[in-house]
């Protein structure tokens, strides 16, 4: 890396350090105060050659059944604005999650319900035929495998999104 180009970062960054990241008086619980700004931060410092900013989420997961995932991921900005993505795949993988019944089949499966015997004894989530058509569209759009006959988990690198995406639009 060159001096000059060296010297631009760390003023760039001398400059984020410096202003002021303040959240409001009247915060709802849960608002990053600027002492919890961490990850925006870093994300600075990591998007600063990005022309629209960049995104990052990640998580650490611990479920019920022991098993622990790490997982972390940064987009540019403008990547995820522009054409180059398959739009009919991200939209069958949100349709996927657009349904209850399938919301609450990743829940019970990554909280170890996780064969079909399992999740059709649970109230609620319809005929067997019905939990069979839901088990169906998860797995076609990733957020479901199959590790057997008749049972299910959600793939490691789907933990922490699935998460995220949760987390995204809770209240």
């Amino acid at each position: 890396m060159d001096d000059a180009r060296l010297t631009r970062i760390e003023e760039r960054l001398a400059a984020l350090e410096a202003r002021p990241c303040t959240a409001p008086t009247d915060a709802p619980a849960g608002l990053p105060t600027p002492e919890r700004f961490w990850l925006l931060q870093a994300l600075a410092a990591e998007a600063a050659e990005l022309p629209g900013g960049a995104v990052a989420y990640g998580g650490q997961v611990r479920l019920p059944g022991g098993e622990e995932y790490a997982w972390q991921r940064t987009h540019g900005a403008e990547e995820l604005r522009t054409a180059g993505a398959d739009d009919d795949a991200l939209a069958a993988a949100l349709s996927a999650l657009a349904h209850p019944v399938r919301l609450r089949l990743l829940r019970e499966v990554l909280g170890g319900h996780t064969t079909t015997a399992a999740l059709a004894a649970l109230p609620g989530l319809g005929t067997t035929g019905q939990l069979h058509h839901h088990l169906r569209q998860l797995t076609a759009a990733g957020w479901l495998r199959t590790g057997g006959r008749g049972s299910y988990g959600v793939p490691a690198d789907r933990v922490v999104p699935l998460h995220v995406v949760l987390a995204a639009v809770t209240p």
